[in-house]
């Protein structure tokens, strides 16, 4: 059995200083939600062995806000930064899910990036599982959503579309009311 985790990074800055789109860091309101969703993860095991991350300014904030939440409670995951996971289509993130650079074979895998690909990719796994977080994740994966599948597989490599149970879907707005 795998779990994969899919976080879309928190609410930003409409426009970077740099004007550079993959510079645009978390507003406030994303500092917050991050650190919510983090404390969320850490209270709800099994916890990520592993985390990918795209390398845009907002990606890493979300996973390092996250993580300053967790740490005290959770095992420090193996932590990767894949520029292929900035504007990442649903066939370029399964192949990151295939192919991770990981050592140490996680059994609980978190990605960190961006919509519309995590969103897409997210839809495209779903074989099956809770009905009531599937309709709410049909319309969106808001930023600081949470997606969360298990496998029934051996290996990463055999992750496939319609093969996911979804588990679970939280976000923080859904964790407010």
């Amino acid at each position: 059995m795998r779990r994969l985790m899919l976080l879309r990074h928190a609410k930003t800055e409409t426009d970077a200083p740099s004007g550079r789109d993959q510079d645009r860091r978390l507003d406030d309101r994303g500092h917050r939600d991050a650190a919510e969703i983090g404390d969320w993860m850490a209270a709800h095991p099994p916890f990520p062995e592993a985390v990918l991350v795209s390398h845009a300014v907002r990606a890493r904030q979300t996973w390092d806000i996250a993580w300053e939440t967790m740490k005290d409670r959770v095992a420090a995951p193996q932590l990767e930064v894949l520029p292929e996971l900035y504007a990442a289509d649903p066939a370029q993130i399964l192949e990151s899910i295939r192919t991770a650079t990981i050592p140490a074979d996680p059994r609980q895998l978190l990605l960190v990036g961006h919509n519309p690909g995590m969103h897409e990719i997210a839809l495209m796994l779903t074989g099956g599982g809770d009905p009531a977080a599937a309709k709410e994740l049909a319309d969106n994966l808001p930023t600081s959503g949470l997606a969360i599948f298990d496998f029934d597989v051996k290996d990463w490599g055999d992750v496939a579309y319609r093969r996911g149970r979804l588990v679970l879907f939280v976000s923080p707005r859904l964790l407010r009311s």
